[in-house]
């Protein structure tokens, strides 16, 4: 069992469940099976917390669909949040018991978080942000259509200087936010931005960070340009996401207000096959290589200088259901231990998203979102890519005890 704490593992390990929470945990000799107990034996594998992504876009259609790109002139407007609950599912079987989701239409993300909590479907927890809140024609705006076609406003996330910034912080929140997303400057996939450019000002982002701060939110900042990084720091956000263009300033800076880094380097490596096969083309293509390759180099800086890593993926750009493939690539090419790795996708996520004392590692008191996987993930990070038990809230969904859902 590796518990999410960065202790060391224990061997022949045992966690006991009541209803929704561990009760306990530890060695198999310490820990104190009550009698009538229902026992499960999954022989060789190693326990872990249930995993944490902290970037996911749950909704709708993934990047690669041939339809994707229309979706918001051409599906209805509830086929996201149908979509999202075949995602939801895949995600959870994935071992993924928690996901910070960071941006969706139509609060679609509300409507499946209540469907999931109300046990009408399968799938994790969820930490919503309703609409990502954004500049007008930029990364978190609808781009590359005639004009007048999609006009949003601040109740779309879309909002332009503090008065507008703060209406549009206020109506997340009025709407179910649990946390605010903010693009910081541009994107990859957006139209007609270039990927670094800062789109916010010093004061628009100090104005969102106050508003969602004075009604209890974290902000995460989408951020890849170095400037962009920066701002958002001195603005005071919980964490950038993407980070890619980040140099040692900026990770100085992260460490020392302590802001966490959330690299998606699934999505790096997603648009950079995208970009290279022809699905992205023009701008779109040029952003996505130059946005893959450097982010590599910025985890590792932001290794190099103690920045507070989470993980995430930007699924919904990477296939639902792939997630722990981060986990790898974390190793790989951010250049964490394998035991970094798996923090960053337990306690760490946990701590990010304010959920510390609920999930994250294997501990009584938390919920019980338990899964396990073949051999030893400090061996080969890979394992994590092969769950072969999922239990969330004390219900198995995947592996010995499992109901058909």
């Amino acid at each position: 069992m590796i518990d999410g704490t960065g202790s060391p593992p224990i061997t022949n390990a045992a966690v006991v469940v009541t209803d929704d929470r561990i009760v306990a945990v530890g060695s198999a000799a310490s820990v104190a099976v009550p009698a009538g107990a229902r026992v499960i034996d999954l022989g060789d594998v190693t326990l872990l917390p249930g995993f944490i992504d902290a970037h996911t876009h749950i909704i709708g259609r993934t990047l690669g669909d041939p339809l994707a790109d229309l979706a918001v002139v051409k599906d209805y407007a509830s086929y996201g949040a149908i979509a999202g609950v075949a995602n939801a599912r895949s995600t959870l079987m994935a071992g993924f018991t928690t996901i910070r989701v960071v941006g969706a239409p139509n609060f679609d993300d509300m409507a499946l978080r209540q469907a999931i909590t109300d046990g009408r479907v399968p799938g994790p927890r969820m930490e919503n942000a309703g609409h990502a809140i954004g500049i007008t024609g930029g990364h978190c705006d609808e781009n590359g259509f005639r004009p007048g076609l999609i006009q949003l406003g601040p109740a779309d996330g879309v909002a332009d200087g503090p008065e507008q910034i703060r209406a549009a912080v206020r109506y997340q929140v009025k709407s179910g936010a649990d946390v605010i997303k903010m693009c910081a400057t541009g994107g990859v996939l957006s139209e007609g931005d270039a990927v670094g450019v800062t789109q916010y000002t010093y004061e628009e982002m100090k104005a969102l960070v106050d508003e969602a701060t004075k009604l209890g939110r974290k902000v995460a900042a989408h951020a890849h340009g170095t400037e962009g990084i920066k701002i958002a720091v001195r603005a005071g956000v919980s964490s950038i996401e993407h980070g890619s263009f980040l140099d040692e300033e900026g990770a100085r800076m992260m460490a020392q207000r302590g802001t966490f880094l959330v690299p998606t380097m699934m999505a790096g490596e997603a648009v950079e096959l995208f970009a290279k096969n022809g699905v992205l083309k023009g701008l779109r293509a040029e952003k996505a290589l130059a946005a893959g390759a450097a982010m590599r180099n910025a985890t590792k800086i932001a290794v190099a200088n103690h920045v507070q890593i989470a993980l995430g993926t930007d699924a919904g750009v990477i296939p639902h259901g792939t997630n722990a493939r981060e986990f790898g690539l974390m190793v790989e090419w951010g250049g964490l231990t394998p035991m970094a790795a798996l923090m960053a996708g337990t306690m760490n996520g946990a701590k990010l998203l304010g959920w510390d004392a609920r999930v994250g590692s294997l501990a009584p008191g938390k919920f019980a979102d338990i899964v396990a996987v073949p051999g030893n993930p400090l061996a080969d990070i890979h394992v994590t890519e092969r769950v072969n038990f999922v239990m969330k809230g004390g219900v198995v969904y995947k592996g010995p005890g499992a109901e058909p859902r």
